[in-house]
């Protein structure tokens, strides 16, 4: 029971947090897109260029990979490793051979060097690279699906280093004082949650685990598991259920649920089940 009040909170919770950081996306972007903040520039970005009052020397350019762009008058500067007002001030010393007293504006059109890693049990592990700025919350809720996940030991690490970050606080509570920017090479870890697992196994298509959901029964399992196999017994399907100390176990019947809609045999599942579907020898 206390399981299944969790996985309530958690979906009440998440649907909250949602809808909050649907409202607030587009003053957090117009925010993101408009600070300095502390953001690299790096290798691939699309800066704009501006030099007050000097035309021909104002620009679009793109970093390249050994961290230069290339400038009229002043040819090639690194650009890779500044912030963005910290580049400004550094083409300002630059060109102030060239120009007297220049105002240099750094832009960062588009960002290309913000890769985030993301790894653990819990979701797809893979690369994403973020067009712009982001936060936590806004990538996690872009990111997918969370069912099964473990969020007590989910953590982020930033350069080797894990941060304190509480995950249950952001996406159950709604907790967005809890939210932080992203920085490229962050890296994500997401386990899933052994406690929410339904072990499917024996004469199914697929045998495999899939994760609880509110009102989750029997047949749900095993179509997702792909079906009975041929050798199936289908009257003769066994659910076994841990709780505590104890073991229970159920029988069912799916081929008289299937063929006759006898619905007291679709039995509810816990997290934690497992299904056994019995094989006929012949």
């Amino acid at each position: 029971m206390e399981r299944l009040k969790g996985m309530l909170k958690f979906s009440c919770g998440f649907i909250a947090v949602v809808l909050v950081v649907t409202m607030l996306s587009g003053k957090s972007a117009v925010a993101s897109e408009g600070s300095d903040g502390d953001y690299v520039v790096g290798d691939g970005d699309s800066l704009m260029i501006s030099v007050w009052g000097e035309k021909e020397l104002s620009g679009t350019v793109t970093v390249r990979p050994d961290g230069k762009i290339t400038l009229p008058a002043i040819g090639d500067v690194v650009a890779s490793g500044f912030t963005p007002t910290k580049l400004s001030e550094y083409l300002s010393e630059k060109l102030a051979k060239v120009v007297n007293k220049p105002i240099v504006t750094v832009t960062v059109n588009t960002i290309t060097n913000n890769k985030i890693y993301v790894f653990g049990g819990g979701v797809p592990s893979g690369v994403a690279v973020l067009p712009s700025r982001t936060t936590l919350l806004q990538f996690l809720i872009r990111y997918g699906n969370f069912r099964g996940i473990d969020l007590g030991n989910a953590y982020l690490l930033r350069n080797g280093k894990k941060m304190d970050v509480d995950f249950h606080s952001l996406l159950v509570k709604g907790d967005v004082a809890k939210d932080i920017p992203l920085k490229p090479e962050d890296m994500i870890y997401i386990p899933d949650n052994e406690a929410y697992k339904i072990y499917v196994m024996g004469a199914v298509a697929n045998p495999k685990y899939v994760f609880y959901r509110d009102g989750l029964r029997i047949l749900d399992a095993i179509i997702e598991t792909g079906g009975f196999t041929k050798f199936a017994k289908e009257n003769d399907v066994l659910i076994v259920r841990k709780e505590g100390t104890s073991t229970t176990e159920i029988s069912a019947k799916v081929k008289d649920l299937m063929k006759e809609g006898d619905m007291t045999q679709n039995v509810h599942l816990k997290p934690g089940d497992f299904v056994i579907v019995k094989e006929s020898i012949f």
